[in-house]
């Protein structure tokens, strides 16, 4: 058998892979787990939108190859979606490409812009395609720590003159994954001033935006005066209506940028089924779709309370999370991330992902996520209780 390509041979095993391992030889010894670890939505998507999709997949039109741009009506759906949502103004002809899941649009921009060689700057910890991404083009990483005294915002001051010259392209995300951060004011202009000093494109990925809760909206970072000269931004239907395993994201902003990802795209895929497009159309137009966004926000804002109160009960002093799906939290004394979660599932049969899986800078956390029934969540606080009481930290 030939030798695999250099560029696979460096791929870590995929971060969920390995927790999905774990799950699986725990169920097989017959140990109930109870999982927050991988941040997939448990709750179906919505009726009306699986209805439209059906609808559809019996219009033979849809049965063909669709434009690897997306259909103009949903793209049209999408910028109407920015417009009222963020007061973003988007050219669904030009400043809208519909993807086959973010992670897609995610990894391949960079084959876009990134020659052997070439930096990114990427955010550690994050969310493990930026990573990865980069290094499948041909491209090398620079990590910028996001460290909790700075709000887990990258210091972008403390970039390096000379890696800042060299860089192609900036990763951000907020609200964060893993972290839950939010943007402070005033950070998406300092993004803006530094990418047009330094000549860089700046990559948003905003899956989370509809994932808030207390009151807070997410901004877009193409609200900031300049986003969309030196931008874009990612976002998906999987987050806000169950729609992880359709596979429907899009990537929005310069037309320049978005016309050179729609071209690759052209040659290595053939676009997102069609009736899945008219599906995700219907959630984005349909006051229901609204509708099933506040719903999942008062669930995992259940949730959030449940998990955050009881982890604070053992021990913890977190901070109530504003926004994403997720908890990250600092490991007790004693433990590693890894040793942590080892600890956890061996004892109390309950699965987190340990922070160095999303980097570096992520060790000595944890991440767990909201998406199991609040049931399930406090059945999970009170395993961890019996099994190891209160913590120190």
């Amino acid at each position: 058998m030939k030798k695999e390509a250099k560029r696979v041979q460096a791929i870590p095993p995929y971060l969920f892979a390995r927790i999905e391992k774990k799950i699986e030889e725990a169920k097989e010894k017959g140990v109930d787990i109870i999982s927050l670890g991988i941040g997939d939505p448990d709750q179906p998507t919505p009726d009306f939108v699986i209805e439209k999709a059906q609808e559809e997949m019996h219009n033979r039109a849809n049965h063909q190859y669709p434009s690897s741009v997306g259909m103009l009506s949903c793209r049209k759906a999408i910028a109407d979606w920015y417009q009222k949502r963020f007061q973003v103004t988007l050219d669904p002809k030009t400043e809208v490409c519909v993807l086959i899941g973010s992670k897609e649009g995610i990894a391949n921009i960079n084959y876009c812009y990134v020659d052997p060689g070439d930096i990114n700057l990427v955010p550690d910890p994050a969310y493990p395609v930026y990573s990865i991404g980069t290094m499948l083009a041909g491209g090398e990483n620079y990590y910028m720590p996001l460290k909790e005294e700075n709000g887990f915002l990258p210091d972008l001051q403390a970039i390096p003159e000379e890696i800042a010259k060299k860089a192609k392209i900036l990763w951000i995300n907020y609200p964060n994954n893993p972290t839950g951060a939010i943007v402070k004011p005033g950070f998406f202009a300092e993004v803006v001033a530094f990418a047009k000093k330094y000549d860089l494109l700046v990559c948003h990925d905003n899956a989370y935006s509809e994932m808030a809760y207390d009151g807070y909206l997410p901004p877009s970072f193409l609200e900031t005066p300049g986003a969309k000269d030196v931008g874009i931004e990612f976002n998906s239907a999987s987050k806000p209506f169950n729609m992880t395993g359709w596979r429907l994201g899009y990537a929005v902003g310069n037309k320049e940028v978005i016309s050179t990802l729609a071209r690759y795209k052209s040659n290595v895929d053939s676009g997102a089924f069609q009736a899945i497009q008219y599906a995700v159309a219907e959630a984005l137009t349909d006051p229901k779709g609204q509708e099933a966004i506040e719903h999942m926000k008062h669930i995992y804002e259940e949730r959030r309370n449940v998990l955050v109160g009881g982890l604070n009960q053992l021990g913890w002093s977190l901070p109530i999370p504003k926004a994403t799906f997720y908890v990250w939290a600092p490991v007790p004394k004693g433990y590693t991330g890894e040793s942590f979660a080892e600890a956890l599932l061996e004892k109390a049969g309950v699965i987190i992902t340990p922070g160095a899986g999303y980097g570096p800078n992520g060790d000595g956390y944890f991440r767990a996520s909201l998406t199991i029934e609040k049931e399930r969540m406090q059945e999970a606080i009170d395993r961890i209780k019996k099994a190891f009481g209160k913590f120190e930290f």
